[in-house]
């Protein structure tokens, strides 16, 4: 009797170890087909945010220096000038800086 309560918890344990760890190899060898969807559509917008930020900062500079250009001693129209030539630099870094910050992340990552 007591052989036999052994070899049940010996077969309980054994098979729930093999069927934990066959749990954890089965899952652990490839991303879910989603996941790498998802991962390279945040890539594809990541690049069309670089691509469309450079022409607009460039956009936005060219304007404030015209107009403290043509402001012809405005004041008001020099202080827009100079907020729109800080803000859009100011901006463009910002969006350098995160596409960086997610490079060094994605490396450490994967």
């Amino acid at each position: 009797m007591n052989k036999r309560i052994f070899y049940i918890i010996f077969t309980f344990m054994l098979s729930f170890i093999f069927l934990n760890v066959f749990s954890c190899l089965c899952f652990a060898f490839g991303d879910p087909q989603i996941v790498g969807k998802i991962t390279s559509a945040f890539d594809s917008i990541k690049g069309w945010i670089i691509k469309i930020a450079t022409p607009a900062a460039a956009v936005a500079v060219g304007s404030g220096v015209f107009m403290k250009k043509f402001s012809f001693g405005d004041e008001e129209k020099i202080r827009t000038g100079k907020k729109l030539i800080k803000g859009s630099l100011f901006s463009y870094a910002f969006i350098l800086a995160i596409d960086l910050i997610l490079s060094a992340i994605k490396s450490l990552v994967g």
